[in-house]
């Protein structure tokens, strides 16, 4: 069992930036591919970014490739989502997952944080 939980969401203005963090307990951290996925209101859970086991491959949504950056500190079982340049369309609550290979699908991933809500204003 993986107990995933997020953290860092909030409010910001559009063009600002907000850092998450997602502390993983309960099983070898390093053993686990791990991923964001976000979910606005009546639309589906959609993919963020996604990153190895090792930290050395990451995949991103076209959408947010050069804005979003994702990270892994696998000695404080951490990840990390650094987001820049946010736009309204960004809001969501944004959740963090394992899964046991990198992946894009939702039903790769077997754990699942709470979620951490992302508000962007204009």
């Amino acid at each position: 069992q993986v107990h995933l939980v997020e953290s860092g969401g909030g409010l910001v203005q559009a063009g600002g930036s907000l850092r998450l963090a997602c502390v993983a307990s309960g099983r070898t951290f390093s053993s686990l591919a791990m991923g964001w996925f976000r979910q606005a209101p009546g639309k589906e859970r959609e993919f963020v970014a996604a990153i190895s086991q090792s930290g050395r491959s990451t995949i991103y949504a076209d959408s947010m490739m050069g804005r979003f950056t994702i990270s892994r500190d696998n000695a404080e079982s951490t990840m990390y989502l650094q987001m820049n340049s946010l736009k309204p369309e960004d809001t969501a609550v944004y959740y963090c997952a394992a899964a046991s290979t990198l992946a894009r699908a939702v039903n790769s991933y077997y754990y699942w944080g709470q979620g951490t809500q992302v508000t962007v204003s204009s």
